[in-house]
């Protein structure tokens, strides 16, 4: 027995054994295998799902097995129904982090030795522990959210060595991983070792790794990116793109460690010429023109300027545009304005003066369309130099930052004297109208100031709710005063006046990080222009087919849908080329590689086909009669794009039609599921990809997305220790109850909870559960036979046949948290309920027997181990259980359902009464007070029941039934609803005010009954007897009640009510209603 700490892992290891039993026996009868059938597929018989491929620079973990289960259970129920299921798994190695990571090992051995003898202490530089464990962690989810990856970048671990031995890997090992196709030997097949431990239902002839490695992938990729070139899919271009100074290349998506999503902003930077004499810290600028460089969103503003804002503390500098000019602005923005060719060194700003906020305060400028000239440089004290260039122009009319910094000066000479400035420089300077906004006039900013009573410029809330009432209605509604544009809309001259400004030289174009971006190699990320390979997303009439391609697709959530749409609204070129990394060589450009994203988009086609080329290597190095250099584009056209037999190949026929048949039968692909921050790059570029260059019948049918996985309601941290990777969670809780636990997680696009608690609940639960099937197996010969006759009979048939249809239907919604409740939860519950029911009697032999086969059928796709261990060891079945068949059941008794219910609900009442009338005779008697006293070992109960309303309760139900709308489950105002009454025969009584108060809190009641549970609410009586289920149930009311006698009654009839003797006041204060039976409690 495997102890820990004085703790028993018992029923833990009892699982482990069963699940390397059981994948033995998968493993004997290659049971998920999938194999196409001789005809094309109706509706329903083939299954096939797919997941992204994970990125193999570590282990994986929970993170990826989260996502993964909603594909792996899908696909198991598929396959229980008898669906010819195909599920493969690959492994993506395109891309910068492995290439970066083995260069960093490279670095590591060069300065340190091999073994490296690291420095005692190192000072580590800004955010390279954040930046170091990102690019090189075990937490390998290369498609991976913002999330996941900002809980996995705190890792303590600052050398990639010490990052190697995390792995297991000895010193004498890690040298190797120098070359960055080690990693792809390394980490792929441990990843299959642990999915297969984790029962996965994959046929892994199918799996393959990219980059060219595996030949046969590289030529599919190369196929792909020359035919989207072809249709003209793919060109060469001057963009701005997300730039790595340190890379040298692009930095896309899953190239960064922080700020995935993230793209250029676009500003117009505005030319203020500083008037000459220079001031002598200008001094060494004499003979250039030297410019305040603001980078402004609103150019068909600058009518309005009144002077420009620095911030006094901020670092600032003068740097060489050319020969002529010279911009001063923050470094950061001189960094990103050389990569964008504006530095007279390309790609290395030069700083001829280091400057201070300070030093341009009261600088005299000539600024482009501005009114007054000259205007001067001021303090602002709320200017942020991590965006923009930090130099800010002011337009005080509609602005209400610039409104209040300007107030602030003029009103405050004790602020103007703290920084040096000149009443000339501001008290002349009036606020200038230039565009009239409807309702709010032609001086904005000073009237929303105003109403909102802001006080000065460090009133940061209520600027910024100045900011939304004025900003976006100044550029949709606004129309222009001043200028050659004036009386037109803003919106509409806005791009007029920036393309003048810009021609004029007057300004530049100049773009930045929307947020911050941190490269996996360490470095902050720009924004360059860069001449690349792009390939043409949102191209009108191509993004028309991704709309339709869309509009097809099952979502399975709104918020899904709603992100796919607005991803194809925004979506632009994207750059496929880099020169860093591993991958797939450019065809025509061999200098560059297909960035990771681009040949990621069509490969679940490759499945299809992969284990005919690959002969079941997923490197490709074993070749089944077919080698690489066959695989022209003829070939791929044919197999994928409908193109005719290529009569030039030398690939048997018989090869041929085989690949052929497999891509007809399996696609489309039925479901992909994924993480839903895929949906802003990956999954729609494979929306587009597919609509290029497939036909429509071969277009995706479905996406699912999901959200993170947090661990005990906290994120994923290495540095916490609130981290695991898939293989340190199947050896803590063994795979079913991980996978258990999964499913119970979550099922949304919100982010999912892995409860520790839950995992060991669930080796509990299902080990117990085994123990009680074996005792019952045992003991078989004691069970009652013959047909299932008793009312606890026919409730637990009936809760086992809802079990089966509302699982089913769970499983389809791909809803597994309540999948799990309805099938294993709820059924469990049903059975532990039948077995008190049965008491002496004994459980029925054939009701015990299908709840076995039943439950175990419906765990299976959860708990596939377990349940494959039941079915065949012991229920003693053939075949394995994960294709037995989705188990028959007959239609629900909902009227059984309720009855029971009922019965249930009723036993809990009469216990309160009980407890309550016991508590009571004691007080009482305490008091010397004359009332029947109660023993509790000889009681006899009388259930008053009265299963109908009547009376002023009948007509107020039929009144509600009238008034109610069962499209929208609302009632009629509640005016209609007293004039209804009013005008009824209650309504027309003498004593009307006396029973108006006892209608309504009933109408109130049931009301709100009838909005939570339905119009059957408000029946005037049960479906069913109440008198005949209690009287049916007799015995286990005694059971449950501890009572020796019990008689149910009619309330309605006068000698049953006599029975109650003196306690028939307790009747009178508690009356029984239909739903709600009353009992009273008597010592025999």
């Amino acid at each position: 027995m495997a102890t820990e700490g004085g703790k028993s892992f018992a029923r833990r290891d009892r699982l482990l054994e069963i699940e390397a039993k059981v994948r033995t026996w998968w493993d004997e009868k290659d049971v998920f295998r999938a194999e196409p059938g001789e005809s094309p597929p109706a509706p329903g018989e083939k299954f096939f799902g797919n997941f992204p491929f994970p990125y193999m620079n570590g282990f994986l973990h929970l993170g990826h097995a989260f996502s993964l289960t909603k594909l792996e259970f899908a696909a198991a129920y598929h396959r229980l129904r008898g669906a010819n299921v195909l599920l493969p798994f690959a492994f993506h190695c395109t891309g910068m982090p492995i290439k970066a990571s083995a260069d960093k090992l490279a670095r590591e051995i060069q300065l340190f030795g091999n073994p490296p003898v690291f420095p005692d202490e190192v000072e580590e530089p800004s955010n390279a522990k954040e930046e170091s464990q990102e690019a090189n962690e075990g937490a390998p989810d290369k498609f991976k959210g913002k999330k996941s990856k900002a809980a996995a970048k705190s890792g303590g671990q600052m050398f990639q060595w010490e990052i190697m031995r995390s792995f297991g890997l000895s010193d004498s090992e890690i040298a190797r991983f120098q070359n960055p196709y080690e990693w792809l030997k390394f980490f792929p097949p441990l990843a299959v070792e642990d999915l297969k431990a984790f029962g996965l239902g994959c046929d892994w002839r199918r799996s393959f790794v990219t980059t060219d490695m595996n030949p046969f992938f590289d030529t599919f990729v190369r196929w792909q990116m020359r035919k989207l070139r072809a249709m003209g899919k793919i060109v060469k271009d001057v963009r701005y793109t997300i730039y790595s100074p340190l890379d040298g290349q692009p930095c896309a998506d899953h190239d960064r460690a922080t700020g995935e999503g993230v793209q250029p902003q676009e500003y117009t930077v505005i030319k203020m010429e500083v008037m000459k004499p220079f001031p002598p810290k200008l001094g060494p600028l004499e003979g250039r023109r030297a410019f305040l460089a603001a980078a402004t969103l609103r150019p068909e503003t600058m009518y309005g300027q009144t002077n420009a804002w620095v911030l006094p503390d901020g670092k600032y500098g003068a740097f060489e545009i050319n020969e002529t000019d010279v911009f001063i602005l923050t470094e950061r923005a001189a960094l990103n304005l050389a990569y964008q060719n504006f530095s007279k060194v390309p790609q290395k700003p030069t700083c001829l003066v280091e400057l201070t906020g300070y030093d341009l305060i009261g600088l005299p400028l000539k600024s482009p369309l501005a009114f007054n000239e000259p205007i001067f440089a001021l303090p602002m004290l709320t200017i942020l130099t991590d965006k923009g260039t930090g130099i800010v122009t002011s337009v005080p009319s509609d602005a209400p930052d610039d409104y209040m910094a300007l107030h602030d000066l003029k009103a405050k000479p004790a602020l103007r004297g703290k920084y040096g400035v000149k009443d000339e420089w501001v008290l002349p300077f009036e606020i200038v109208p230039i565009i009239n906004i409807p309702e709010l006039g032609d001086r904005v900013a000073e009237r929303v100031c105003i109403d909102l009573k802001i006080k000065s410029q460090n009133d940061k809330e209520k600027l910024a709710e100045a900011k939304k009432l004025t900003y976006l209605r100044g550029f949709t509604e606004g129309t222009m005063l001043v200028g050659e544009f004036a009386g037109n809309k803003v919106n509409e001259v806005k791009p007029l006046i920036r393309t003048k400004l810009i021609e004029t030289g007057q300004a530049i174009m100049y773009s930045e990080p929307e947020k911050k971006v941190m490269s996996r190699s360490g470095d902050e990320c720009v924004v360059a222009l860069t001449d690349q390979w792009y390939i043409t997303y949102g191209e009108p009439e191509w993004k028309k087919l991704a709309d339709e391609c869309l509009s097809n697709m099952s979502l399975y959530s709104d918020e899904t849908r709603h992100g796919f749409e607005h991803t194809l609204g925004w979506l632009n070129q994207w750059a496929c080329s880099r020169s860093f990394g591993l991958g797939t060589r450019i065809p025509w450009d061999e200098d560059f590689l297909v960035e990771s994203l681009s040949d990621s988009t069509i490969y679940m086609a490759y499945y299809t086909v992969a284990h005919i080329l690959q002969n079941g290597d997923m490197y490709g190095s074993l070749t089944n009669g077919v080698k690489p250099t066959q695989m022209t584009d003829e070939v791929w056209d044919f197999l994928f794009c409908g193109g005719p037999y290529p009569n030039s190949s030398d690939i048997p026929s018989s090869i041929l039609n085989k690949m052929k048949q497999e891509f007809e039968y399996w696609y489309p692909f039925d479901l992909r599921v994924s993480g839903k921050d895929l949906i802003q790059n990956h999954l729609t570029f494979s929306i587009y990809n597919h609509t290029a260059i497939m036909s429509k019948q071969h277009w995706p049918r479905g996406f699912r997305c999901n959200g993170h996985i947090m661990l005990n309601s906290e994120k994923m941290s290495k540095s916490t220790g609130n981290f695991r990777t898939l293989r340190q969670a199947i050896e803590e809780f063994s795979a079913d109850a991980t996978r258990f636990s999964l499913a119970d997680a979550g099922d949304g696009v919100d982010d999912a909870n892995f409860v520790f608690e839950t995992a060991n609940a669930a080796i509990l639960r299902l080990t117990k559960e085994i123990a009680w099937m074996e005792e019952v197996l045992a003991a078989e010969s004691s069970l009652r036979t013959g047909p299932p006759s008793t009312y606890a009979d026919r409730v637990f048939e009936n809760e086992i046949n809802i079990a089966v249809k509302m699982t089913e239907q769970n499983y389809k919604d791909y809803m597994f948290r309540e999948a799990l409740k309805t099938g294993f939860y709820d059924l469990q519950a049903a059975r532990d309920e039948y077995r008190f029911s049965c008491g002496s009697a004994s459980m029925n032999h054939d009701l015990v027997w299908r709840f076995m086969d039943v439950q175990t059928r419906l765990i299976a796709p959860i708990c596939p181990h377990y349940a494959e261990y039941v079915w065949r060891e012991l229920l003693k079945k053939e075949g394995f259980v994960v294709k037995a068949g989705w188990p028959t059941a007959d239609s629900p008794d909902p009227t059984l359902k309720k009855a029971n219910k009922y019965l249930q609900d009723s036993i809990v009442l009469m216990r309160k009464l009980l407890q309550k009338q016991i508590l009571g005779s004691k007080k009482a008697n305490k008091k010397g007070a004359p009332v029947t006293s109660l023993t509790e070992d000889k009681l006899k109960g009388l259930i008053y029941v009265n299963e109908q309303f009547d009376g002023w309760q009948a007509e107020c139900l039929r009144i509600l039934q009238s008034k109610f709308d069962n499209n929208t489950n609302t009632f009629a105002p509640d005016g209609e609803i007293l004039k209804a009454l009013q005008n009824g025969s209650v309504g027309q009584s003498t004593n009307f005010k006396q029973t108006q108060k006892l209608c309504m809190p009933f109408l109130r009641f049931k009301k709100d009954e009838a909005i939570k549970l339905g119009v059957h609410a408000l029946d005037l009586k049960l479906p069913f007897g109440e008198i005949d289920v209690l009287q049916e149930n007799l015995d286990l009311i005694k059971r449950q009640l501890g009572l020796e006698e019990v008689e149910v009654l009619s309330a309605t009839d006068p000698n049953a009510c006599a029975k109650a003797g003196p306690l028939t006041s307790l009747l009178n204060q508690n009356p029984p209603a239909p739903g709600n039976p009353t009992a009273i409690f008597l010592t025999r």
